[in-house]
């Protein structure tokens, strides 16, 4: 029998893992990952007065060393990628996906990988050691990238680094991943274990780098049914994710009972992102937030993806507000506006609702049997692995 994840009580010690370095590392003038909008989003928390609140606290970020990469990268690969901070690709660069358009060499390429990886392990650290309830590194999520290679703009995979951490406590782990693309990096990392539960809920890898997590890749040997892809078609929109949300996440996270939750809250999957085409808003965003505080679990919060700049700021300012337990205001100071050009559409900090796009019967009746076989094949394969083990 397994308990029920218990509500969180209003106040948490909250912990926002950050350094001004994060904003001063630059892909190139057509990438659409930017670093900037880090410094952006720190900027719009503090804006809104969401700096210093009681029981919160600003921690500096700090590099990884080269031993904690090691927990999921390959040495070659680490070796290779000190190699490119130069910003001249390596001779063998390539071998490790670095140097083409998706991930450029650039002047600190791995200085920047480190203090992401380094942040996402401090916010690790101090939920394990409970000095907080939840720890945010905005800078971290970079799920894409494998033990050795770089892929999808991420060079270090800084949840797989944390996670692998963690596990090397003793923790139970569970990792739930709502950017738009697929978690491959993470789900890989574990795809054996029974210590760590991967939950993905993306746009379907039909229409979608990195093209991979069907719903029937549920795990191998003792990871069998600890992997969870909830594939998605392109418009699904805020009231039909949720409702899958609401019957996946929950379910699977009560049933595994994880010491720690990891999420990964990438928010190019929001109606205005230039590269991807779930069309949600911030009125799920908001939902989710609030549903994974209220889970009640120790929580190591990572961002990840968003190619508008405006998305990503108005987003991680409303999850840090939630974090806290705190109601943002909803009207952007003017003078913020005007500072920041033509990168905020309005002056909110939430979206108006949009109108659901009605999905073709045919997308409706894949989402509901990926759903169906979520529920009736995937969770008992866990429920089951979970029994023998008692």
């Amino acid at each position: 029998m397994s308990r029920a994840i218990k509500p969180k009580a209003k106040k948490a010690k909250t912990a926002f893992v950050y350094s001004d370095r994060f904003g001063a590392y630059y892909y190139g003038i057509d990438h659409p990952m930017k670093p900037v909008r880090l410094r952006l989003a720190c900027e719009l928390m503090e804006e809104m007065g969401l700096a210093g609140l009681p029981d919160s606290r600003r921690v500096e970020a700090r590099p990884a060393a080269e031993s904690d990469l090691l927990l999921f990268h390959t040495p070659e690969y680490v070796r290779v990628l000190k190699e490119a901070n130069t910003g001249i690709i390596p001779v063998n660069g390539s071998q490790h996906g670095l140097g083409y358009s998706d991930n450029p060499v650039f002047k600190g390429v791995y200085e920047w990988s480190a203090l992401c990886a380094g942040a996402s392990l401090q916010a690790s650290e101090l939920v394990a050691e409970g000095k907080a309830d939840i720890a945010f590194n905005i800078a971290g999520g970079l799920h894409h990238a494998m033990p050795n290679r770089a892929s999808g703009f991420c060079y270090i995979n800084d949840a797989a680094v944390a996670i692998k951490y963690l596990v090397s406590l003793g923790k139970r782990v569970a990792y739930v991943d709502i950017d738009a693309h697929h978690g491959d990096g993470v789900e890989f990392a574990f795809y054996d274990t029974d210590r760590v539960l991967t939950v993905s809920l993306h746009e379907s890898g039909q229409w979608l780098f990195p093209g991979t997590g069907s719903v029937t890749d549920v795990g191998i040997n003792a990871g069998k049914g600890f992997s969870v892809n909830m594939p998605l078609p392109p418009s699904t929109g805020d009231e039909l994710y949720l409702k899958v949300f609401e019957e996946v996440v929950p379910r699977f996270l009560d049933e595994f009972q994880p010491d720690i939750m990891v999420t990964q809250l990438g928010v190019d999957s929001f109606e205005t992102d230039p590269i991807t085409h779930l069309s949600l808003t911030t009125n799920s965003f908001e939902r989710m937030i609030e549903r994974f505080r209220s889970f009640g679990l120790p929580w190591v919060a990572l961002g990840g993806g968003g190619y508008d700049l405006s998305n990503v700021a108005r987003a991680w300012t409303l999850a840090w507000a939630i974090m806290n337990g705190q109601s943002a205001p909803n009207v952007i100071p003017a003078a913020f506006i005007r500072k920041n050009g033509d990168i905020f559409r309005n002056g909110f900090l939430r979206d108006i609702p949009i109108a659901p796009f009605t999905l073709r019967d045919e997308e409706m009746k894949t989402l509901e049997a990926d759903l169906y076989y979520l529920i009736n094949t995937v969770f008992p394969l866990m429920r089951e692995a979970k029994e023998k083990q008692a």
